[in-house]
């Protein structure tokens, strides 16, 4: 077993999902062992920024994991964006759980909602990530250019924006970077398939704008040992990604570990957290070592 010199910050989990309702105490639990000190919830409608809310609540001082959380309208739920909806995100972010505005963006590969939609709720939780000087947590699916060209108008408004689950090519990935953006990498880079340009690209990343997730309870990591047989994701994998990430890029584990933990800290402006120097607790070491 080898120490970390932090615990990993998961910045992307849907722990309100229904497929954690049954066992949330022994997920995290087992994230904890794993090596995973925090954990960001993510909202992704009014409802469910209500829902992350109170399960940071609730588990507070109860769970071996800190939680915190996002506030947001994901793009696919932009049609259900009310002249309200506004008001209560900002009233949803002045809690001291909720730490960015999120998920919110543009999806043109699913358009589950007509994209003017997407495009007036994505600017509209940009000016108020801006007024509230909260970071922006963004998703982006065949949008690049959109996204992109509206990000660049709130750019010297908005204090910092992750793009969550990045899947992009060369091309986004350098145009975001360019604006000063963190990149999220999640277990898509562990797909032998999908994850092959991703995994050419990481070693381009800055490590201080290199952030992990698992954006569970999708996007299980294909170099897990052993798969769930309910093919769940869990925060507890977070190490698979880390793991991932080591094999293509120069410095070794513990050091990204230990970077993006770091960077973490300073994008969602976190609080102190005792126990520096927790150790991972798993099945194998490797993604500790390279």
């Amino acid at each position: 077993m080898n120490a970390t010199p932090a615990p990993l910050v998961d910045i992307g989990v849907n722990l309100s999902h229904n497929q954690f309702r049954k066992d949330l105490p022994s997920v995290m639990l087992d994230a904890a062992r794993a090596g995973v000190g925090d954990c960001i919830l993510t909202g992704t409608s009014e409802q469910v920024s209500e829902e992350v809310l109170q399960l940071c609540r609730t588990h507070s001082g109860k769970s071996p994991c800190r939680l915190f959380c996002t506030a947001g309208i994901h793009p696919h739920d932009a049609r259900q964006f009310t002249s309200e909806s506004l008001d209560h995100l900002a009233t949803l972010a002045k809690n001291a759980e909720v730490v960015a505005i999120g998920e919110t963006g543009l999806d043109f590969n699913r358009d589950y909602s007509p994209r003017p939609d997407q495009e007036k709720v994505f600017q509209a939780q940009l000016q108020l990530g801006a007024e509230l000087q909260l970071p922006l947590f963004m998703h982006e699916r065949d949008a690049h250019e959109r996204q992109l060209a509206i990000i660049k108008d709130f750019r010297d408004f908005i204090s910092d924006g992750v793009i969550h689950c990045f899947t992009g090519n060369r091309k986004a990935l350098f145009n975001y970077l360019d604006l000063g953006l963190y990149i999220g990498i999640t277990g898509w880079i562990c797909d032998e398939r999908r994850g092959l340009e991703l995994r050419q690209l990481v070693a381009s990343i800055p490590l201080d704008r290199l952030l992990l997730e698992t954006d569970a309870p999708y996007l299980l990591p294909g170099n897990l040992p052993v798969k769930p047989k309910n093919r769940r994701n869990e925060p507890a994998f977070l190490p698979r990604v880390l793991e991932m990430v080591a094999l293509h890029r120069p410095e070794q584990a513990v050091d990204i570990a230990q970077a993006t933990t770091a960077s973490a800290y300073r994008f969602f402006r976190l609080p102190p957290l005792s126990g520096i120097g927790m150790e991972y607790n798993s099945d194998s070491e490797s993604h500790l070592t390279r």
